[in-house]
């Protein structure tokens, strides 16, 4: 990968992923799936299904029903999880010390995520997390769409999907070991920096100067 001079300046924005970026959403959506299992009387290995979070929903349930129940079984799950998964999910270790920092050097911190928004918000506000944006509904190279739309030079993520996201929008791929991607994994899938976890984050943040082109 070819070295570029850099600036003092810090960047703009810094985008951050969501599920097992921000919050360990582990014990949430598996409760919402044993949930969804129970209510439907369809099996749904729910241990399975949290090693693998990172892709849209409908990637999951396909698993589990028919093509042509999808949109209804994904309706279904939305509308169980607020009441099942919220309380549920705690924060990653660092998640709000990394938004905060990002802040208190004068940048905008937004919230870039393949979950339903409306869910993502909820999440964010239990837990006491603020950034100044949150845009759901969005994956893997989607995430470019708003990562540009809001001027990210840095995006923070936990999967290979993440480390697309941030290529595709030119900005800076932070990735954290934390999800269902190792360091390795990572590193491989074009990661500029990889972290143990969101503890490292304000440190790196610190010492960071942005690339200039």
């Amino acid at each position: 990968m070819a070295h570029m001079a850099y600036t003092t300046q810090l960047p703009a924005t810094v985008g951050f992923d969501l599920d097992m970026t921000l919050i360990d959403s582990r014990p949430g959506i598996h409760a919402c799936y044993v949930a969804l299992s129970e209510r439907t009387g369809t099996y749904i290995d729910a241990d399975l299904a949290i090693t693998r979070l990172g892709p849209p929903l409908a990637e999951e349930l396909i698993n589990w029903f028919p093509e042509d129940q999808l949109a209804e079984m994904a309706d279904l799950y939305r509308s169980m999880y607020p009441t099942i998964a919220i309380a549920a999910t705690p924060a990653m270790p660092g998640a709000r010390e990394a938004i905060a920092a990002v802040q208190a050097a004068g940048g905008r911190a937004i919230v870039v995520t393949a979950k339903y928004e409306p869910n993502a918000k909820l999440h964010l506000e239990h837990l006491g997390i603020h950034p100044d944006e949150v845009v759901g509904d969005l994956w893997a190279e989607q995430k470019a769409e708003a990562l540009r739309e809001h001027g990210a030079g840095v995006y923070v993520g936990d999967h290979i999907g993440d480390v697309r996201g941030a290529r595709k929008a030119e900005a800076l791929s932070v990735a954290v070991a934390t999800g269902p991607c190792s360091a390795e994994e990572l590193s491989t899938a074009g990661a500029d920096v990889v972290l143990a976890d969101l503890t490292e984050f304000p440190g790196w943040l610190a010492d960071y100067r942005p690339a200039r082109a």
